[in-house]
């Protein structure tokens, strides 16, 4: 089994996801569109994860690459293969799939809570009534049709959807690390304008392992959802 990752930014890296694939028995092979845009061939791999970045999926004059990207994330959908969007991941499944991406009204930076949403239907994922994740966004997206949104917040209302039972598109991070949260925060930290729902770089690095541990279990939880019956 073979899951390739999209990277699009040498700081946003798998996180927790890695040991996760590894002990699934998967081999990783990984995209990095800062040095490469490379893609490979679809019936090489089992998985495909599209990771975060700062840089926006309507940005093509800045990064080209991205239109090939999205083609590649559609094809990837099409084929009924597992898929997993985070952040900009999530952004980009959603363009691919003919959404919107525009300016939330308030960035979100930091921990703040998400609400799971019941859908009443034992196929879609299930995220607690609330618990608190860790966000770096200041975009958002329309829901693709088709897709069931699984998770809001106050500071921003798609947070989670899912678009039959193969795709999960996360507008939050469950796979940061205490390693992984202070990289982003050391190359992003000119984003750290405090506003309501941006937090000061001293209280994010702060947070206690045990809040890692509960995404990193959710983020274990939701590759387990995706890959269930494909290994």
């Amino acid at each position: 089994m073979n899951a390739h990752f999209l990277q699009h930014v040498s700081f946003e890296e798998l996180g927790s996801i890695g040991p996760w694939l590894k002990s699934a028995g998967y081999k990783i092979t990984k995209t990095q569109f800062f040095e490469s845009d490379k893609l490979p061939d679809l019936n090489m791999l089992d998985m495909l994860i599209v990771m975060g970045g700062p840089m926006s999926v309507n940005d093509i004059k800045g990064f080209p690459w991205l239109v090939q990207e999205k083609n590649f994330i559609r094809e990837v959908i099409d084929s009924g293969k597992p898929v997993l969007g985070i952040c900009l991941g999530a952004q980009l499944i959603a363009s691919a799939m003919g959404a919107e991406v525009y300016q939330n009204a308030e960035k979100e930076i930091g921990w703040y809570p998400i609400q799971g949403i019941s859908t009443g239907d034992d196929s879609s994922f299930r995220f607690p009534s609330e618990t608190p994740v860790f966000h770096w966004h200041g975009d958002t997206f329309s829901l693709p049709q088709g897709a069931t949104l699984l998770a809001r917040s106050p500071g921003c209302e798609n947070q989670a959807f899912q678009i039959n039972r193969s795709v999960l598109g996360l507008q939050f991070h469950l796979e940061t690390t205490p390693e992984s949260a202070r990289d982003i925060v050391s190359n992003c930290k000119d984003e750290l304008i405090q506003s309501k729902y941006v937090q000061p770089e001293t209280e994010i690095l702060s947070a206690k392992p045990e809040l890692y541990k509960s995404i990193n279990r959710m983020m274990d939880e939701v590759l387990s959802f995706l890959t269930q019956g494909t290994h």
